[in-house]
């Protein structure tokens, strides 16, 4: 699998159900009673929901417009992706 891609299985997920399977991991690793190979194997499926995350994030903001009221009092839209 390449680096920058992640599992089918979370490929599928919304960003939801990732960020809460993310949190779940976090507090699990946090507690600190985890096998190492399990943490590790945790860590790397946590690597990956938090890079489908930051894309699904990135989907919405290119997405997301933002109405203006422009000088002439017409209305109009400006893209949100001008950073």
């Amino acid at each position: 699998m390449a680096k920058n891609t992640v599992p089918a299985d979370i490929a599928k997920m919304s960003f939801e159900t990732a960020l809460d399977e993310l949190e779940t991991i976090v507090r699990k690793l946090e507690e600190g009673e985890t096998k190492l190979e399990d943490a590790i194997k945790s860590y790397e499926r946590g690597a990956h929901l938090k890079r489908h995350c930051e894309a699904k994030l990135q989907e919405a903001k290119t997405r997301v417009d933002k109405v203006v009221l422009n000088a002439d009092g017409a209305v109009g839209v400006e893209s949100a992706n001008q950073d």
